[in-house]
């Protein structure tokens, strides 16, 4: 698997990159740059719960990686004068781990759980009565001595964040009091985010670089923020420490990120399907075998973008790629019908 620096994923397990994106981070709707519809939403709902004296209803964040959904969580917290305990579904192995997070909480605190989907069946079900009705069902003992206990919970507001809704539980989504979807950003905003993360870190940067900058950013806040140090550290070694568009434009190429933000696995998958398939479509199994790609990896970190910009279509007999396609990579349009039989064959691999 390559290793994309245009990836949406954090490195968690990096603790220099987990600081690096706390310190950026806003920390109210004032300083939020984007996602405007979402925030009028929130911020009614905030006011309504403010008047009423009521912790906020759950909330359910979805959308690619990248696009602020833990940010979002922690200006609820802070718009609501709130504490948070951050967590995620894959670090919930048990039921008793979520019941130690549940008892431990305090009338008003929010709970943030990331890749929610990922959550044990168990531990879902237990989160059932707790979201609905405040009550925790558990169980002491085994076997025939074993007998429930209902504990009641503080009045909490759980925020939950997914890349895949699909995943979801319908009894767990349809407890949620509010769903929304957070949007690719515009590259006028990413530049401002740029320009915003620039004067955090004390980056010298002109209006012309960080425009540049944007337009290869994948209109994802997390990937211009990681450009941006790469940028930078360019710029320190074999410039002035300023940041223009010709530091940027040498800087990006040494990283092999084209005019449009697609990087070699990018770049790979498209000429899989043009070379291989001519042109799709073909199932994403076989893509994922001939790139040495996960499905997962496929379907939420790269598809998403390619098929924002009109790179690629999603098809119920596969992927296909467009005009648009070719034109970009330099590759001759083909002259036969690209739905033909030899495609049929390559959906059915």
């Amino acid at each position: 698997m390559i290793e994309r620096i245009v990836g949406p994923a954090p490195k968690t397990d990096d603790p220099v990159e987990e600081e690096f994106e706390i310190k950026l981070r806003p920390h109210d709707f004032a300083n939020y740059i984007g996602q405007d519809r979402l925030k009028q939403n929130l911020q009614l709902a905030i006011q309504a719960a403010k008047k009423r004296g009521e912790p906020l209803d759950h909330v359910l964040l979805y959308g690619p990686p990248g696009l602020g959904k833990t940010t979002m969580a922690s200006v609820l917290a802070n718009e609501m004068g709130a504490q948070i305990r951050i967590t995620s579904g894959p670090a919930i192995e048990r039921a008793g781990d979520l019941a130690s997070l549940l008892t431990n909480l305090q009338d008003g605190d929010i709970l943030f759980i990331d890749e929610i989907h990922r959550l044990h069946r168990t531990v879902e079900e237990v989160l059932y009565s707790a979201m609905e009705d405040f009550k925790l069902d558990i169980m002491l003992g085994k076997g025939p001595s074993a007998r429930s206990m209902r504990l009641d919970l503080p009045h909490f507001t759980l925020i939950g964040a997914t890349t895949r809704t699909g995943a979801l539980a319908a009894p767990l989504r349809d407890r949620f009091g509010h769903i929304h979807r957070l949007e690719f950003y515009t590259p006028e905003q990413v530049e401002q985010i740029i320009v915003r993360t620039a004067g955090i870190l004390g980056i010298k940067i002109d209006k012309p670089g960080a425009g540049l900058l944007a337009e290869r950013a994948r209109l994802t806040p997390r990937i211009a923020n990681r450009l941006l140090k790469r940028v930078r550290d360019y710029a320190d070694v074999n410039g002035d420490g300023i940041i223009d568009t010709v530091i940027s434009t040498r800087a990006l190429q040494l990283l092999e990120i084209d005019e449009l933000g697609l990087d070699p696995a990018d770049r790979m998958l498209l000429l899989a399907i043009i070379e291989n398939y001519n042109g799709g479509p073909v199932g994403v199994e076989t893509l994922a075998a001939l790139t040495a790609e996960e499905r997962s990896t496929i379907e939420d970190f790269i598809e998403p973008y390619l098929m924002q910009i009109g790179l690629l279509e999603r098809t119920p007999r596969g992927r296909k790629v467009t005009d648009k396609t070719y034109k970009h990579l330099g590759k001759p349009m083909p002259t036969d019908n690209r739905d033909g039989g030899n495609n049929v064959q390559a959906t059915l691999v």
